[in-house]
C-alpha cells in the first residue's frame, strides 16, 4: 500500500446520513477565515464528505440567514471555526446555541476549531476544541484527523496517530529547506523541492503554495506563475495558489490579468486580507499606468476594507496609510499608521522582513526618517536576497516621499538602504 493509500485508509469517510440529512457537515465561519477554511473544504470532499460552504451552495436570491438555518439543521455534523475575527459575529454564536441544541437532541455532533492565539470566548471554550494556530494554511496532519473523528464521536487510532505525526514532521522539515532556499536566493533549490513526491507535498497546497511564494520573493515570476497554474488544476477550490499566481502576474508587470482574477474572487465573496490586498495592489499598478486618481482612491478603499475587517492585518492597514498619504488625507493616515504602529512597535522584528519593513514604513509616514532608515536597512540586511521584497518596498518608499517631501539629506539617508536595487 502506497503512503498516499495509507492516509486515505486512515482519514475517515463521512457516515451514512441520517433521514433527512443532506449535507455530512456544516462549516460556519467569518467571511475574513474563508481562505482557511476553503482549504477545509477542499479537504473533506476529496474525502467524499457533502459539506454545506455559503459560497458553492446558496442561491443569491435566498435570504441568507432563512437559508443557512436551513442548510445547518439538514447537516449531520458541524465545525465551529473561531479566529480572532469571530468575536462580534452575532450570527457565530447563534450558531453555537444551535449546534448545542441539535447535539443534546442526539442528532448532531460538532467540534470547535481555534485559528489562531486568541483565547476563546467562554461559550465555545467549554467544548473539546482542536488548535489550528500552528496550521494557518489550512488543515493538515494530526489535527485534521483528529476533526475528522470528532465529529464521528471517535478516538484517533493508533496507526494514524503515527502516520499523522510522520506528516506533521515531514512537513515542518520541508518548510525549513524551503525557507532556506529562499533565504539563500537559491531558485534552482527551490525548483528541486517542487518536484518532490513525498505524501506531505500531495495531501495539501501548503508546500507547493511557500515554494510559489519563495520564488515571488526572490525575484523569479515565471516560474512561479507556471507552478502555481499546476498547483491551481491539483487544488481547484483552494484560494492561496491563486492570490499568489496574480502577485506574480502583478510584480511582473502583468496587473491587469491579476486583477482579473483577483476581482472574480472579491466579486465571489472572497475578502480576506491577503485577497483584498493584492486586489488593492492592482488598483495602484493601474493608477501608476493612467494616473486616475479614482484608481487610487479605490485602492486605498479597499485597503481601508481589509483593515476594517481584519484589524490585526498590518499590512493591509499600513498600505491604507500610505494610500491616504499620496491622497493627501493626512488626518486619515496618521490614524492608520498608530493603529499598526501599536501591532508592530518601533523596533526591528528579526528575521520577519515584511513586519521590519513596515515598522520603517510607520516611521516614514511620522517623518522620523533617520529612524526608517535604519529601520529599512534592517529590514535588507535580515533578507539580503529578496530582491523583489526590496523593490516592492522601496518603490512605496519612494511614492510616499514625493508626498511628504523631506530633505534631500533626509531622502539621501533612505536611498542608501536600496542602492543595492540601482
Amino acid at each position: 500500500m502506497s503512503a498516499l493509500d495509507q492516509w486515505l485508509d486512515i482519514a475517515p469517510r463521512p457516515p451514512a446520513r441520517d433521514e433527512g440529512k443532506q449535507w455530512d457537515v456544516f462549516l460556519s465561519y467569518r467571511s475574513t477565515s474563508r481562505k482557511w477554511v476553503l482549504a477545509l473544504y477542499d479537504a473533506m470532499r476529496q474525502l467524499g464528505y457533502q459539506t454545506f460552504l455559503d459560497q458553492f451552495v446558496l442561491d443569491p436570491s435566498q435570504r441568507l440567514v432563512r437559508a443557512l438555518e436551513q442548510n445547518l439543521r439538514k447537516s449531520q455534523a458541524g465545525v465551529l471555526i473561531w479566529s480572532s475575527h469571530s468575536d462580534d459575529s452575532e450570527w457565530c454564536q447563534r450558531e453555537y446555541e444551535t449546534f448545542e441544541k441539535l447535539e443534546s437532541e442526539g442528532a448532531f455532533r460538532y467540534v470547535v476549531v481555534r485559528l489562531d492565539t486568541v483565547p476563546l470566548p467562554t461559550f465555545p471554550s467549554l467544548k473539546l476544541w482542536l488548535d489550528f494556530s500552528e496550521s494557518r494554511e489550512g488543515p493538515r496532519g494530526s489535527n485534521f484527523l483528529r476533526l475528522l473523528y470528532g465529529l464521528q464521536g471517535k478516538p484517533l487510532p493508533d496507526k494514524a496517530v503515527t502516520l499523522a505525526a510522520r506528516i506533521d514532521e515531514d512537513t515542518k522539515v520541508q518548510l525549513a529547506s524551503i525557507r532556506a532556499a529562499r533565504e539563500n536566493g537559491d531558485k534552482d533549490r527551490l525548483l528541486e523541492l517542487s518536484r518532490a513526491d513525498g505524501l506531505e507535498w500531495r495531501i495539501s497546497p501548503l508546500l507547493q503554495s511557500e515554494v510559489g511564494q519563495s520564488l515571488i520573493s526572490i525575484g523569479h515570476h515565471d516560474p512561479a506563475i507556471e507552478l502555481l497554474a499546476q498547483l491551481e488544476q491539483a487544488f481547484p477550490l483552494s484560494i492561496r495558489p491563486k492570490q499568489l499566481r496574480a502577485l506574480a502576474l502583478a510584480r511582473r508587470g502583468d496587473w491587469r490579468q491579476a486583477k482579473t482574477i483577483l476581482g472574480e474572487l472579491y466579486e465571489l465573496g472572497e475578502r480576506d486580507p491577503e485577497t483584498i490586498g493584492v486586489y488593492a495592489r492592482t488598483w495602484m499598478d493601474s493608477y501608476k499606468a493612467t494616473g486616475d486618481l479614482l484608481h487610487l482612491r479605490r485602492s486605498r478603499n479597499l485597503y481601508a476594507e481589509a483593515c476594517s475587517l481584519s484589524p490585526s492585518d498590518y499590512y493591509t492597514c499600513i498600505n491604507a496609510a500610505s494610500k491616504s498619504i499620496l491622497l493627501g488625507d493626512f488626518e486619515a493616515a496618521r490614524r492608520y499608521a498608530a493603529q499598526v504602529e501599536k501591532l508592530v512597535g518601533t523596533q526591528p522584528k528579526q528575521n520577519d522582513y515584511w513586519k521590519t519593513a513596515t515598522v520603517a514604513e510607520v516611521q516614514l509616514i511620522k517623518g522620523n526618517y533617520k529612524d526608517a532608515a535604519k529601520l529599512y536597512q534592517s529590514a535588507v540586511d535580515m533578507a539580503p536576497t529578496r530582491i523583489d521584497d526590496h523593490r516592492s518596498t522601496w518603490g512605496q518608499a519612494k511614492l510616499l516621499l514625493q508626498a511628504l517631501r523631506p530633505s534631500d539629506a533626509e531622502v539621501e539617508g533612505l536611498k542608501a538602504a536600496f542602492a543595492h536595487l540601482d
